[in-house]
């Protein structure tokens, strides 16, 4: 027997001044047949266990790319089709093959593609056959659409936000695909559209709950797994917002009605899911009030891990200009401001022109003198998965009592070594700033004596009723208080 996978992703904010071209693919995650084997490559949890578990059942492996851009604006169209051209090459050089996994996102939009993943689906559908059962890991911010699920044998999306089950959710579509292959279950799926665009954090009491619902009605009464797809609200494609997608062993009314029950649950709790959003300086008044540290003040809308820049100076700004000590504020990409740190050298003071740069949504820059504190030429976190994640040639400068991470890759900020591996220590300080919307919580829940969320005018603004969208037609929450009366 042959499994073959391959890894493919990118999530796509239509609504991003920056591009998603040949460069943002061809990067330091981009590795053809081996990344599996090779353990610097960034974004591989999924494929290093279907090959282990391949190899220890004595399957062959045949892997295509691993090819992961940065979340950004539309993917160009030429270079989706060759990476999309170039994995089905592959596979079809393959064949025969008795199955396929494969890791998307979900949500990548191309010019001329609103659907990436179900076009990609569906090419490798008609390679393979109706026969060979194909398996597919989503980011759980996906847009679940027909021809993903009409062309995929089991779609699992993660259940955890910030997305630490990565490795387990490849497990669960390697067990089920097997199965399949095996003749043991047949896979029915159910798509109900919750008619909800929203922001579901699993680390919330209520939404835990849901989780270990979900979680506990797996493997039970003919339910093989269930994935609630969250949705990445910044794209405006037909499908976008929360699905909930359940599989059923050869029952299709079982996995329909399981479906939309679950949909109402998670209407019904609306409220309870809902976060508070705080202006800046409301933020930084309360966590200045706070009796203990360090305060973690999320600043959602200027967030790489969504599309944005990653460069704007909202918050940065009124640190400094309240005089704020303690605090620390990453990651900032300004690939410009780390070379001219590399420049003058460690240690140096200069004056250095920060942020605004992308157009209206960074905002305007700011100027401040800074000392180098730490440079590294291959800085890196460690990212979701337990891979490396890449900052590239990054810079630790200080401006009076702030400690500013600056990175010449986009990423958001996901462990603490980020910051620590430069030099930042964190354990004092009273303010640590972070330009994500959830995923830091992995790395920096544990440290948090308090976690803040701010908006901002930046890229992905948290107020979902009022993005543009013009091409979903059926009605949602929270954009109308009832979708379900139209």
């Amino acid at each position: 027997m042959v499994l073959f996978i391959s890894g493919f992703a990118t999530e796509t904010n239509t609504f991003s001044p920056l591009p998603t071209g040949a460069a943002s693919f061809y990067n330091e995650s981009f590795r053809r047949r081996d990344a599996s084997r090779d353990e610097t490559a960034p974004w591989t949890a999924a494929q290093r266990v279907w090959r282990a578990r391949a190899e220890a059942d004595g399957l062959g492996v045949v892997e295509s790319l691993n090819a992961f851009a940065q979340p950004a604006g539309l993917t160009v169209r030429a270079v989706y089709e060759e990476l999309r051209d170039t994995l089905v090459a592959d596979l079809r050089a393959a064949m025969p093959v008795d199955a396929v996994c494969l890791t998307l996102h979900g949500a990548m939009a191309a010019d001329g593609y609103d659907d990436c993943e179900g076009d990609l689906i569906r090419n490798v559908r008609a390679v393979v056959g109706l026969d060979v059962p194909i398996g597919v890991e989503l980011d759980l911010h996906c847009h679940l659409t027909p021809t993903m699920v009409d062309n995929a044998t089991v779609i699992v999306t993660y259940k955890e936000y910030p997305h630490t089950d990565i490795a387990e959710r490849a497990a669960e579509i390697y067990d089920l695909v097997m199965r399949v292959r095996r003749g043991e279950v047949r896979p029915v799926t159910a798509l109900h559209d919750t008619r909800m665009i929203g922001i579901w954090r699993t680390s919330s009491p209520a939404m835990r709950r849901f989780v270990e619902r979900m979680q506990a009605l797996e493997g039970r009464d003919g339910v093989l797994s269930i994935s609630f797809g969250h949705g990445f609200p910044w794209a405006d494609v037909e499908a976008v917002g929360a699905k909930m997608l359940v599989i059923a062993d050869g029952d299709a009314d079982k996995a329909a009605t399981l479906a939309r029950r679950l949909s109402a649950e998670i209407w019904e709790m609306r409220g309870e899911t809902a976060t508070t959003y705080l202006t800046p300086d409301a933020a930084i008044d309360r966590a200045l009030a706070a009796p203990a540290g360090p305060v973690v003040i999320a600043d959602v809308a200027d967030n790489a891990g969504g599309g944005a820049p990653s460069d704007s100076a909202f918050v940065l700004r009124r640190l400094v200009e309240r005089r704020v000590q303690d605090a620390a504020l990453g990651y900032i990409w300004d690939p410009v401001a780390v070379a001219l740190c590399r420049e003058a050298g460690e240690g140096a003071r200069l004056d250095l022109r920060l942020c605004g740069k992308l157009g209206p949504a960074s905002g305007t820059p700011l100027d401040l003198t800074v000392e180098v504190r730490r440079l590294d030429a291959n800085h890196a976190q460690t990212g979701l998965g337990g891979t490396p994640s890449p900052l590239g040639d990054s810079a630790w400068v200080r401006t009076g009592g702030i400690d500013l991470v600056l990175t010449s890759l986009r990423s958001q900020p996901f462990y603490a070594d980020g910051f620590t591996g430069l030099g930042v220590a964190l354990e004092n300080k009273k303010i640590i700033v972070v330009k994500s919307m959830q995923h830091f919580m992995a790395g920096f829940g544990s440290l948090a004596a308090q976690v803040l969320y701010v908006t901002t005018p930046g890229a992905i603004p948290p107020e979902l009723d009022r993005l543009p969208y013009t091409k979903r037609t059926t009605p949602f929450w929270p954009q109308v208080e009832n979708p379900f009366d139209r």
